[in-house]
Formats: structure tokens, C-alpha cells, sequence
């Protein structure tokens, strides 16, 4: 299980400074004469068609429902993992992470509404600070050096986990279209179809991945948002029946073992990409203070720190949960502030909740902007902190 972990937590520090480099080339680029071409290749139609059935969108959004259908695959492989014999199986394990990740999901959305409260057009994004990005967030915490007890990664990784999964439930829940009914229901016989061939011991991974295509058809069709799919195909997937027992892999950690790469060094740069770029022409300070970028930058730098700090402190004060062992009060901290780096998950949640190139704008501005001073700060407490066993 260490070797896992470990496995998990190199992938992951890895794909965060990737993601770091490909936001800094879209910004660049957004920003450079070459900005036509970015803009433009973004915006390039690409079309897959069936007989009568068709589907037409510009690379940003096969991008944005596509490959991220396949980021949320892996988020979904994660959960279940780490719920069925992982770090969140058992009520001691879970205590900690779980508040801390509720507390660093209400209060950015409170932080948040609190700024927009006079501007009633912003209020539906209140779930962009909210989100935590594991992978830039660990990569952070990798360049703090050996000094982190593998524990405080463990606790960041966990609350960041919850964090997707709480992400998860608001998108189902706020982030859904008019419901096409036919196709719910066809995504519906689909769904059952995959928890059919789980009840029935199926480990190949053919029919799962041929339903599974179906069923983002049947949701991007449906009005709730396709990467949803992606989550019920891994809810699906079998944490049994790895031949030979012992440490044979079930199909779920094959297949997640498989997709981590892809999704660590393809899928998240390729969004970060596609999703970061922002022309700062004409942009001043005085842009980052009104109400919605402000509300997502406050909510991810204050909200997210105050949230998972507090409620941190409050699980091991009252003895619900215990402290990670060998962590100090101040890289518990850090890892507070680290939780507030949004990026991948807010822009994503940012996308979906607006659409006007303004507000999409203000979107990216305010995320980045958190994002950073989130992560510069955690850094130089992870950096300087010491470890609880280190103290004299």
C-alpha cells in the first residue's frame, strides 16, 4: 500500500509542475502576437457523425467534455479506492480529511457570496473557490523538499480527493442544463448495464469501456454535464476479482494504473491549456477587485485556508481525529494554504457555470490570481516549516 501511495504522490507532484508550465505558455502565448492563433485553434469545429446521430464542437469543448470525462474516470477510481480500502475506509482515517475538505468547501463559497451579494449575475459561480487542484497542489509541496512528512501529503491528497467528490455532487446538483429526457433515460439502461456486468464478476475491460462510451454519449445529450459519465463508468469498474489473490491488481487498479499517466501528463496539461489563457491587455489592478474575480480569489486565498485550517484544528482538538503523525501545527497549515490552489477544478467549475466571454475572463483572472498567492505562500511555509519530530 506505502508503494502505492508513494507511486501516487510522484505522479501526481510530476503532472502539477507540467500543469505550472502549460498555464505559463498559455498565458504567454494569449498575450504574444501568436494570441490569433491560440484563439483560433480553440475554436476549431471537430465533428464526429453516425448515421443520423452527430456530434459537433470546437476543440475547446470536445477538450472540456471529452478528455475531462476521462480526468473524472480517474477522480471516480480514486474515490472508490480510497473509500472501499484506502484512506478514507474507515470512519479514523476518513475523520480528518472529511472535515477538513468540508470546511474548505463552505467557507470560499460563503467568502464568495459574501463579495457578490450586490451583484446577483456572479452568484451561480460560487463553486469556482471552492475546489482544490491535487496535482498543483502536490507538485507545490514537492518543491518544498524532502523535509514534509509523507503524512501531510496523504492528508492533502485525501482532502483533495472529498474535494472532488463534493465537486462532483455540486456540479450534478447546480451545474446542469435543460434535461433532455430520452436520452436520461437511455443513459439510465446504460448505467445499469455497467453495475450488471460489476454483479456479474465481468474483469474484462472491453464491455465496460463500450458502455461507457455510450453512456457520455447518452449523457452530453441528456443536459447533465458528460463528464459525469465518466464517474458512474468507474463507480462500475470491480476493486474485486484480481486472479490468484494476494497482490494481483483488481480491474480498478489496473485501470487506473493505466490511465494515470495519460491523465497526469496529457489530459490536465492539455486543459490547463486550453483553459488558462487570458489576454491581460488592458487589465488592471483595479479589474481584480471587482466582485467576481475578487470573490473567487479571496474565497480560494482566505476562505480555503481559514475552512480547512479551522475545522482541522477543531477534529483534533475535540479528539474526533487524530494529528498526521510527525506533522506540526504549521505545515498543517501550509497544507491549508496549498488546498486553496483551485485551478484545474475551478476553471473547469468556472466554465460551467459561465458562458459570456467577459465572465470567462473574470473567471481566469481570478482563479490564477488565487491560485498563485495560494500556492507561493504554501510553499514558503512548507519550505521553512518543521516537522513535529524535528522540534527540540
Amino acid at each position: 500500500m506505502k508503494s502505492m501511495i508513494e507511486k501516487f504522490l510522484r505522479l501526481e507532484s510530476a503532472s502539477g509542475l507540467l500543469l505550472i508550465a502549460a498555464a505559463a505558455l498559455a498565458l504567454v502565448l494569449d498575450n504574444s502576437p501568436l494570441a490569433w492563433l491560440y484563439d483560433g485553434l480553440l475554436a476549431v469545429p471537430m465533428a464526429v457523425q453516425i448515421g443520423a446521430l452527430a456530434i459537433s464542437k470546437p476543440l475547446l469543448l470536445w477538450i472540456n467534455d471529452g478528455l475531462m470525462a476521462v480526468f473524472f474516470l480517474l477522480v471516480g477510481l480514486e474515490i472508490k479506492r480510497e473509500v472501499v480500502k484506502g484512506e478514507l475506509s474507515s470512519p479514523a482515517k476518513a475523520a480528518l480529511p472529511v472535515l477538513a475538505a468540508v470546511g474548505g468547501m463552505v467557507a470560499p463559497a460563503l467568502v464568495f457570496l459574501a463579495i457578490n451579494q450586490e451583484a446577483p449575475e456572479n452568484l451561480r459561480g460560487w463553486a469556482i473557490p471552492a475546489a482544490t487542484d491535487i496535482a498543483f497542489a502536490l507538485g507545490i509541496l514537492k518543491l518544498a523538499g524532502p523535509r514534509v512528512p509523507i503524512s501531510v501529503k496523504i492528508f492533502l491528497t485525501a482532502l483533495a480527493i472529498i474535494d472532488d467528490l463534493g465537486a462532483i455532487v455540486i456540479i450534478a446538483a447546480f451545474y446542469t442544463a435543460n434535461l433532455a429526457f430520452v436520452s436520461l433515460g437511455l443513459a439510465g439502461i446504460f448505467a445499469i448495464g455497467l453495475f450488471i456486468l460489476n454483479r456479474r464478476g465481468v474483469t474484462s475491460f472491453a464491455p465496460y469501456v463500450l458502455l461507457g462510451i455510450a453512456l457520455w454519449v447518452c449523457v452530453l445529450k441528456s443536459g447533465v454535464h458528460a463528464t459525469l459519465a465518466g464517474v458512474v463508468l468507474a463507480f462500475a469498474i470491480p476493486l474485486r476479482g484480481g486472479s490468484g489473490g494476494g497482490d494481483v491488481e483488481s480491474p480498478l487498479e489496473r485501470m487506473e494504473h493505466a490511465l494515470h499517466p495519460w491523465v497526469a501528463y496529457l489530459v490536465m496539461p492539455v486543459f490547463a491549456f486550453a483553459n488558462a489563457g487570458v489576454s491581460l491587455a488592458g487589465v488592471s489592478f483595479r479589474d481584480l477587485l471587482t466582485p467576481l474575480p475578487l470573490g473567487i480569489s479571496a474565497g480560494l486565498l482566505f476562505g480555503k485556508q481559514a475552512g480547512v485550517f479551522l475545522m482541522t484544528w477543531l477534529g483534533i482538538a475535540t479528539g474526533i481525529a487524530q494529528r498526521p503523525a510527525g506533522a506540526s501545527w504549521l505545515q498543517l497549515y501550509g497544507a491549508s494554504l496549498l488546498a486553496g490552489v483551485g485551478f484545474t477544478m475551478s476553471l473547469f467549475i468556472g466554465t460551467l457555470a459561465f458562458e459570456g466571454p467577459e465572465q470567462a475572463s473574470a473567471v481566469r483572472i481570478g482563479v490564477l490570481s488565487g491560485s498563485l498567492v495560494c500556492g507561493l505562500l504554501g510553499y514558503l511555509v512548507m519550505r521553512f516549516a518543521r516537522g513535529a519530530g524535528e522540534r527540540s
